[in-house]
């Protein structure tokens, strides 16, 4: 079992975060660019010294902030995947490979056999002789896995491994390292920008947000009730955290949030509750709208984007921020004339919200 609290300051930025992950089972970090999260990798790696905080794996103590104990990176067990892979252009695929065995002085020959097992392994033995620029980004990131599970490393770290390959490969290559992640026995750490890459691989996923953890728990958690504003833009919802301001006879209730009052059906216990909206259940209008929509907001129109395939529905999004979308057809947006500027109001029911703790 991992065991890390972690606290480190760069410039205005600070990591200030705890996480928990056990062997066998993947732990995702999902967060935007800038979250925190090769920081993270980097602290759990020995690349970096956190300020405070304690790093411990099956008991090994790697740091302790309070006790000025640090566990060299050179000394630490694990394996790093960076984005880049970061492979020896001069070396070909079986020298890169069997290269930390041999700088860990094992010798040649069966640093060369644990090597190509390993490639064979992971589908590539055929390989083994061509040089980075002489492979695909699939099998350059390959490559890369294989140099980092050669050691036999406690600790897989995996910064964006997918990030460095086209869409097409992407695909074809998360089935793969997917069902390889599987059947690793050491603790994996996966770190992505991308919440579809997180609901692949995490069976338990942390989401990071400006350097603190926004929201712990499974895939179904993170979909159906996302508490990060940018989990749930991904998965297309709005996300308007409030406060409980009035609970009524029937059930329903009316919270305070950063964009007005919004009345739900029902509404879970406390004071202070998320409210997801989908953006296909907003309607908006020019004039103020006349019939049962009990949720009604004034916005103005920042963006206009037409959905793929074929643009048959429009993106609005509605300012000020925080920013407010709503899905309508092309149609409709041509017969309400909607353009960047216009202030129209996005009404919707108050069933088709969820409200949660």
């Amino acid at each position: 079992m991992l065991r890390a609290t972690l606290s480190k300051r760069l410039g205005k930025f600070t990591l200030d975060c705890t996480i928990e992950a056990a062997p066998g089972q993947p732990l995702v970090i999902v967060g935007e660019s800038g979250s925190g999260k090769t920081t993270m990798l980097r602290l759990l790696a020995g690349l970096d010294r956190p300020d405070t905080g304690r790093i411990e794996l099956g008991g090994e103590v790697w740091f302790d902030g309070d006790a000025d104990a640090f566990l060299p990176a050179y000394t630490r067990p694990i394996g790093y995947l960076s984005q880049g892979y970061s492979l020896f252009p001069h070396l070909d695929a079986l020298g890169n490979v069997a290269f930390g065995l041999r700088a860990k002085g094992v010798a040649k020959r069966a640093a060369r056999e644990r090597a190509v097992a390993l490639l064979e392994r992971l589908g590539i033995g055929a390989l083994a002789d061509r040089r980075p620029s002489q492979l695909s980004g699939g099998e350059q990131q390959r490559v890369a896995l294989a140099r980092a599970l050669v050691l036999e490393p406690r600790l897989l770290l995996l910064d964006e491994p997918l990030s460095a390959l086209d869409v097409e490969t992407r695909h074809a290559v998360r089935g793969e390292l997917r069902q390889l992640l599987a059947t690793l026995s050491c603790v994996t750490i996966f770190v992505t920008h991308s919440p579809v890459e997180a609901l692949v691989f995490g069976e338990r996923i942390v989401v990071l947000e400006r350097g603190r953890v926004a929201q712990v728990g499974d895939r179904t958690a993170l979909l159906t009730q996302p508490r990060s504003r940018y989990v749930a833009t991904l998965l297309g919802l709005n996300l308007l955290p409030g406060r409980v301001v009035e609970r009524h006879p029937s059930g329903s209730a009316t919270l305070r949030t950063a964009r007005g009052l919004v009345t739900v059906m029902e509404a879970a216990p406390g004071d202070d509750l998320f409210v997801a909206v989908s953006p296909e259940q907003v309607m908006l209008s020019v004039e103020p709208p006349v019939g049962s929509a009990r949720n009604v907001f004034l916005g103005t129109i920042e963006e206009l984007v037409p959905e793929p395939p074929f643009g048959e529905r429009v993106r609005v999004v509605l300012g000020p921020r925080p920013p407010f979308v709503v899905v309508v057809t092309a149609a409709a947006a041509r017969d309400l004339e909607l353009s960047i500027g216009r202030q129209v109001h996005a009404a919707f029911k108050a069933t088709s919200v969820v409200a949660y703790a």
